[in-house]
């Protein structure tokens, strides 16, 4: 039967004792761990978010009836103890912090039993995510899950001490707000006071951010909770945090000096890393030449090769058709991978058409010094040789080929790249490797839409001398915006904002927008900005997904406490659910088979 604490105070969690306080009685509570019963003495290990203690009972000290309560506690049992920290009589246990103590226990009390739990609380084990997910509450008992909220804890709080001390304030923006549906799938909100109008939950606090710089806050920042109603991944949830900032009077160098400053003193207080500044930038257009990617992850080489030029007049229609129709031809050398079976080509090829090539060319020079090369045919033994150099290709390498349009080549072969990396364990996982990708385009064209949209955001500014080519060339136009990459994952981006009336409006037409469509949507942002808008730019960071990566877990879903899964929805809580007619009725929605 449980009991109450009856006064009783916990003096430490169990890894704050240390060897100097040997001799001192302590109270400790916490969780069963373990027990193990050798007779005469009973061993208990308590766990607590701090780690482990172990405990030993001896019924000559705690009595009969405390030596029976003792051998009754089973795993996940709410346990409060009284004794003397000793050091430990038996071998020490060098994988724990407390290897060296223990506490021999004077009095126990049980605050609560258990149920036996669906799987052992420990940070080895393997389990289903979908067990892992229902019963979160016991999942998050488990040493590597509290170890990465404990760390995100820490990155939220070093943020905004660090931000405080930078001039920044933080302020709440509103959650319950206009639908602006340029951009991912919004969640709404019905209103029952207003019948059939409907609020959005915010993918971003972008719009209030820009008008609290307006009104003249100059710093502003905020851990601010956003919803975007889109397919999820490893590194996406439908709700997620951001470290969102938004500063007046700067531009591009001010964000990412600040910027930088903020991620050395994260990754050295939290991990202890030291990052070297200033980060490495690199524009989207090298991005994409080079690795085929706008967030290249940079703790490898195995760069992309533009063979435009050698193959123009080769012969092979695959590659000199996609020139003629204004392509690109491009290369991967795969070092290592010349002896790949016939069945990973295929898997190869798979992925390339995953990726949107109709077919992929390739080149194996096998170790044995023999090569497979299924357009050969079509081509001269002299021009294989001099491409296969060309690229740096030597006995025991594989070649791939992209030819089609920009984009297709580029994802083809950035996927490509990634993939081979991975089987060539090429990777250094102890790595943290930083980039800025800069020079984004303005725009980029919507086959589905038949106009052209906003890479970003419609109030990110064009860079100044591309100005000239927005009425012709619009495609040709550069952002002045700017995304922070680690190791192939974005952490964040951001952009100086458009405060001139004039460009503003061009924008809005570039985007196919008449001054009422746009008035329609931001007309509340539009009118702030006629009573004097300072020069702005801003960024906002997945915190999800930095302290991921601190924590080196392959899914966001480690990292937040009461995460969803792939169709949104909740293990534990059976969110969303249906709700009572009553409610509908109050909110004027009938549901439609």
């Amino acid at each position: 039967m449980a009991e109450s604490m009856k006064g009783l105070k916990r003096t430490h969690r169990c890894t704050e004792l240390t060897a100097d306080m040997i001799g001192s009685t302590v109270t400790l509570m916490g969780w069963v761990q373990k027990r193990r019963n050798l007779g005469s003495l009973i061993f208990v290990d308590l766990r607590d978010r701090s780690g482990l203690m172990q405990l030993y009972f001896e019924e000559e000290t705690i009595g009969k009836e405390g030596f029976e309560k003792a051998g009754s506690l089973r795993s996940e049992f709410v346990i409060a103890v009284t004794g003397t920290l000793e050091q430990r009589s038996g071998a020490f246990n060098e994988s724990l912090k407390t290897g060296e103590l223990e506490v021999k226990v004077l009095s126990l009390r049980i605050l609560s039993e258990s149920l036996t739990p669906p799987f052992p609380i420990d940070a080895d084990i393997t389990v289903k995510d979908d067990l892992r997910l229902k019963y979160r509450y016991l999942d998050l008992r488990r040493p590597n899950i509290q170890r990465n909220l404990i760390l995100r804890s820490k990155v939220a709080m070093l943020t905004r001490q660090f931000l405080a001390g930078e001039g920044f304030l933080e302020i709440e923006t509103p959650m319950l707000t206009k639908s602006t549906p340029e951009g991912a799938r919004d969640y709404l909100v019905p209103s029952r006071v207003h019948p059939g109008s409907f609020y959005a939950l915010p993918q971003s606090p972008q719009l209030f951010k820009q008008l609290l710089m307006v009104s003249g806050y100059d710093r502003y920042f905020q851990l601010a909770k956003c919803f975007r109603d889109e397919d999820l991944r490893a590194d996406r949830q439908p709700e997620f945090t951001q470290i969102d900032m938004e500063l007046s009077f700067v531009d591009v160098d001010d964000v990412i000096d600040v910027n930088e400053r903020l991620l050395a003193c994260l990754f050295k207080e939290c991990l202890g890393e030291e990052i070297s500044l200033p980060i490495q930038r690199m524009t989207w257009k090298e991005a994409m030449d080079r690795f085929g990617s706008d967030k290249p992850d940079l703790r490898f080489g195995m760069e992309i090769q533009d063979v435009s030029d050698l193959v123009k007049d080769c012969g092979f229609g695959v590659f000199t058709g996609a020139l003629e129709q204004g392509g690109t031809v491009r290369a991967l050398c795969a070092k290592g991978l010349g002896d790949v079976s016939s069945k990973k080509m295929k898997n190869i090829e798979k992925s390339a058409k995953d990726y949107g090539a109709k077919g992929l060319a390739y080149i194996q020079l096998k170790s044995d010094g023999s090569m497979k090369c299924p357009f050969a045919k079509f081509v001269s033994e002299e021009f294989l040789t001099g491409l296969t150099q060309a690229v740096g290709a030597g006995k025991g390498d594989l070649v791939v080929f992209a030819a089609d349009k920009y984009k297709v080549v580029c994802d083809v072969l950035g996927a490509l790249r990634l993939k081979f990396a991975d089987q060539l364990d090429m990777i250094n996982k102890e790595e943290y490797r930083f980039v800025w990708i800069t020079e984004f385009p303005l725009l980029e064209w919507s086959e589905e839409q038949g106009r052209y949209t906003a890479m970003h955001h419609p109030f990110t500014m064009p860079m100044e001398e591309d100005l000239p080519f927005i009425d012709e060339e619009p495609g040709r136009v550069r952002a002045k915006a700017y995304d922070i990459v680690l190791n192939g994952t974005e952490l964040g981006g951001g952009s100086v904002r458009i405060h001139q009336d004039d460009i503003q409006e061009k924008m809005f037409e570039c985007l196919g927008f008449t001054k009422e469509e746009a008035y329609e949507r931001f007309g509340f942002l539009l009118d702030a900005f006629k009573y004097g808008v300072p020069p702005h730019a801003g960024l906002a960071y997945g915190l999800d997904r930095l302290v991921m990566l601190m924590a080196k877990e392959d899914s966001i879903r480690d990292v937040i406490a009461f995460p969803k899964i792939k169709d949104a929805s909740c293990l534990m809580t059976n969110a969303p659910d249906l709700v009572d007619q009553k409610q509908l009725d109050e909110l004027f929605i009938k549901v439609v088979d």
